[in-house]
């Protein structure tokens, strides 16, 4: 199995389930974590990284880290300097339009965002309410475009795309889709030849469909045209995606797979969940498994089953510990507090 690993985390796009997939591999098999400076939960972001931003880095004496995986804005000659050369280097993208209603309702207190009353509204005259100058820019435009490291406002003619494509593909080994999440685990087991269980999860960080909204078709085409660098980059790596799974695991294995990572995901809802899923925030009767709430956006969790052995309590307690407070304890136990 590879342990040596960069996930980049972008925004709203199912990647704190898959931060919790690496949390567990981390954890289990006793790996250390490229940790934000004093146990934060973003590596200084929106700042491009650097590698001194990583808790126990020296330029003098450096040192390597197996997983690195906290929100960063990517720039890669600075993540060499923290993790081996051999590292698998993959990220998650989400489709565009959904990305961006998700962070209109997350986002709403960004300065794009606070004065209008619907993302439809933004939509119809973006540049009266967006400024490119603002240092929250990224959640209104291009935020994928902006977590690679690109320039979110940059020129979308078809040679500059080109480019920026060519420079995501030199960098990474494989994209997933958040809309083929299972299909996308089966293909980050098949390229870290990990097994099942280390790639089976629950859905972390979603919100309650109350808070969702659907956009009008013309909404949806300024949305896309508003965001052409974020779609070219999406819609050229789901093609490659399906590409990918052809080659290396054909429609035939996937399928088998994709069912016993289903079976694997119901089984476990059934031993570890009380109820058949996620609940509300006020439902959640532990507050260590209670997931931050942000924006306007109404963020599920999970209750467990009373009277599970210790073993088992602990495997399904990792499975739905939100992502703050699983990175607390990874930290604490990676760089213990000193004795009082």
């Amino acid at each position: 199995p590879k342990t040596d690993i960069v996930f980049l985390k972008v925004h709203k796009s199912a990647s704190s389930t898959v931060m919790n997939i690496l949390f567990r591999f981390g954890e289990t098999h006793n790996l250390t974590f490229a940790f934000p400076q004093g146990g934060g939960f973003q590596l200084y972001y929106p700042r491009h990284f650097l590698a001194r931003f990583v808790q126990g880095f020296s330029p003098l004496r450096p040192r390597r880290f197996n997983i690195l995986c906290h929100h960063m804005r990517f720039l890669q000659p600075e993540v060499q300097k923290v993790v081996p050369s051999t590292a698998v280097y993959f990220s998650i993208l989400r489709n565009p339009v959904q990305l961006m209603e998700s962070s209109f309702v997350y986002y709403k207190g960004a300065s794009a965002f606070s004065r209008v009353r619907s993302l439809e509204e933004f939509l119809r005259q973006p540049y009266r309410y967006y400024n490119p100058a603002s240092g929250d820019r990224h959640y209104a435009r291009n935020l994928i475009t902006f977590d690679f490291g690109f320039n979110p406002d940059g020129d979308v003619s078809p040679g500059r795309v080109q480019l920026m494509l060519r420079a995501i593909e030199a960098s990474f080994d494989f994209l997933l889709i958040s809309e083929y999440f299972d299909e996308s685990m089966v293909l980050l087991k098949e390229m870290l030849c990990w097994d099942l269980d280390s790639v089976v999860s629950f859905p972390l960080n979603s919100r309650d469909s109350s808070t969702k909204s659907t956009l009008s078709d013309s909404a949806v085409e300024k949305l896309k045209a508003w965001n052409r660098l974020d779609w070219e980059i999406y819609t050229h790596f789901n093609r490659t995606f399906w590409e990918r799974i052809e080659r290396d695991i054909g429609r035939e294995r996937l399928r088998r797979e994709v069912r016993a990572l289903r079976q694997r995901r119901a089984e476990l809802a059934r031993t570890c969940l009380q109820g058949t899923g996620s609940v509300a925030p006020k439902d959640i009767k532990d507050s260590s498994l209670r997931p931050l709430q942000h924006g306007g956006a109404r963020i599920l969790g999970y209750n467990l089953k009373q009277g599970l052995g210790r073993e088992l309590e602990r495997t399904c307690r990792r499975l739905v510990t939100p992502e703050l407070q699983y990175s607390s304890l990874l930290y604490k136990k990676q760089f213990p507090p000193p004795p009082p």
